[in-house]
């Protein structure tokens, strides 16, 4: 089905008849003026300002009072989720208290100075990884101590601005009833439906809806690419609608906004519906897999591989020289931007070096709960004058194979692996897909045609048909949910695009082809709504996020201050 055509059929999604004219653009009733309800139902998602609790914490050794406003539903009708949810510790799983709406609620802290202050920014922080669901998190914690030079929470505190943990529904999320109800796009249904209950309490909660400022990281990068580029698109209104979400009215018409001020994404796991495509030419092109005896289904890997270039070309985008980006000048892109970032690690502070060919990289490794480890890894990619700031060379192929060295790379299929060679278990993002009753189902045309488990409800081995024929029928939906999670597909269209841009991706991130967050930032500096980009690849970071604290900080505050008054007239998002 054609993207235009998102919502025409029946979306089992959301067990709701949507009308083809859902697909059009998105015509809104005039705003209201800030606070006003416009339909009976947004009544009872009205913000209550006495019900909070005062914590205190203390960021930089100073004392601070904190209202924590606690689980607030932003939603009228939220999907009631089982009690016992996976991913507990050891794989296993784990109890939820708050059933009703736990993956709906949003904690609100309100630092000190923002009790009384409209004007401060809101930052809209969401916690999924991989694309998984959220439960609702705190992330200000009472009696914590926070560093704002390395925390983001301390230094959104700091500078005083609402902290907002969003929670939201999202793949592997299990319903009361046992059905998957996070299926693609609920994610970003919630995002949006989390935003309209801000806009909608604007005049009755501290800070301001009109400086939402939302962070990230991986699937949750992704999540917020997509918020800030589908602002106030009409293809969501349905789905909106079914979970009374606000300013939706009963003609289904928006009454309220759900565009956002900036975003704040790292490593954004996006695109992926061409994710695999671009990972597999990335990490193929130069022969890496086969260099780091990871390439187990190469033949799988050529054939995914090769759907690349002509992706690439449909894009039509171009690099900063005028440039035309196409799959055979990537990698020198790629090598530019890598440059780029280490010549300005080295100028942003006089001690910071780069090792000398044939020494040697130290890098610290070691999640949450497991002690730390530093390894060392020869540098035979990087050539550095480092009294200079200048970077001489970069060889390609072993700066490639550096980056493989420190973790394995994903499988292949990377992102769309289920239900390919036999897989029915794994991490792989397949089961964000499908209708709510089916485990999984693939979305890319390679996974589909060459899908061999029996009775998975997926592939031409279940279907009879061809992922061309397949997307081909109305009734399908499966197309309409990668394309309602897809940045790119909204960049420089009809939708109210956020203004503000901050993305990072590490040169050590083996997870997402570097490709990925490239071609976001290019569609971006081309999209005339977008005023700032600030895009770069992070230097010597793996996948990971908020570890560039003081400069994102300082990036959002600029962003605040170039805006101006949030509450003169006229001026909005």
């Amino acid at each position: 089905m054609l993207k235009g055509m998102a919502l025409a059929g029946s979306l089992a999604l959301t067990a709701i008849a949507v009308p083809t004219s859902f697909a059009a653009a998105d015509s809104m009733v005039p705003s209201q003026s800030r606070g006003h309800t416009a339909d009976p139902e947004d009544a009872g998602l009205a913000f209550d300002s006495a019900a909070y609790t005062t914590i205190s914490v203390a960021v930089d050794g100073k004392p601070m009072n904190v209202r924590w406003y606690k689980e607030i539903c932003y939603v009228a009708k939220p999907v009631t989720a089982a009690a016992q949810q996976p991913g507990g510790p050891g794989g296993g799983s784990s109890t939820i208290p708050n059933t009703a709406c736990g993956y709906q609620s949003m904690n609100v802290f309100v630092p000190e100075s923002a009790f009384h202050d409209q004007r401060a920014p809101v930052y809209f922080a969401v916690n999924n990884s991989g694309w998984m669901a959220s439960y609702v998190k705190a992330s200000v914690v009472d009696g914590a101590s926070y560093n704002s030079s390395t925390s983001n929470v301390g230094a959104a505190l700091k500078a005083g601005y609402v902290f907002a943990d969003v929670a939201d529904r999202s793949r592997g999320l299990v319903g009361a009833d046992g059905s998957s109800p996070g299926k693609a796009p609920a994610a970003v249904v919630d995002a949006k439906a989390a935003v309209r209950y801000l806009r909608l309490n604007d005049a009755a909660m501290p800070g301001s809806a009109e400086r939402i400022v939302a962070n990230g990281t991986s699937g949750g990068g992704a999540l917020v690419s997509i918020l800030g580029a589908s602002g106030n698109s009409g293809e969501y209104r349905p789905y909106l609608d079914a979970i009374g979400a606000a300013g939706i009215d009963a003609k289904g018409r928006s009454t309220l906004r759900d565009d956002v001020f900036a975003v704040n994404a790292y490593c954004p796991i996006t695109d992926l519906g061409n994710a695999d495509a671009a990972y597999e030419w990335l990490y193929n092109v130069l022969a890496t897999r086969d260099g780091a005896g990871q390439n187990p289904s190469p033949e799988a890997a050529a054939a995914i591989a090769a759907q690349f270039p002509a992706y690439e070309k449909t894009l039509g985008l171009r690099n900063p020289d005028g440039s035309v980006l196409t799959a055979a000048n990537m990698l020198d892109t790629v090598k530019k931007e890598v440059t780029r970032s280490a010549e300005a690690y080295l100028k942003s502070d006089d001690a910071h070096e780069i090792p000398p060919l044939g020494g040697t990289f130290e890098i610290q490794s070691g999640g949450p709960g497991s002690p730390p480890a530093t390894k060392s890894y020869v540098n035979d990619w990087i050539d550095v004058d480092n009294s200079a700031d200048k970077v001489l060379s970069v060889d390609m192929k072993r700066y490639l194979a550096f980056v493989v060295s420190q973790a394995t790379l994903k499988t292949t299929p990377a992102f769309d692996a289920l239900g390919v060679n036999g897989t029915t278990t794994g991490r792989t993002e397949t089961d964000l897909f499908g209708p709510p009753n089916q485990k999984y189902m693939n979305y890319t045309e390679f996974s589909w045609d060459h899908n061999d488990v029996a009775g998975d409800g997926s592939g031409i081995d279940d279907t009879g048909l061809t992922w061309d024929e397949y997307t081909g029928k109305r009734s399908t939906t499966v197309d309409d949910q990668i394309h309602l999670i897809n940045p790119m597909d909204f960049i420089g269209t009809g939708a109210d695009t956020s203004a503000n841009w901050y993305v990072r991706t590490g040169t050590r991130d083996r997870d997402t082809s570097f490709t990925v967050s490239i071609n976001l930032d290019r569609a971006l500096e081309a999209d005339k709504q977008v005023e700032d980009v600030d895009y770069q690849l992070a230097w010597n970071q793996p996948h990971a996020g908020n570890y560039d604290v003081p400069e994102a900080m300082a990036w959002i505050a600029e962003a605040v201050r170039k805006a101006g008054d949030p509450l003169a007239p006229g001026r909005h998002g």
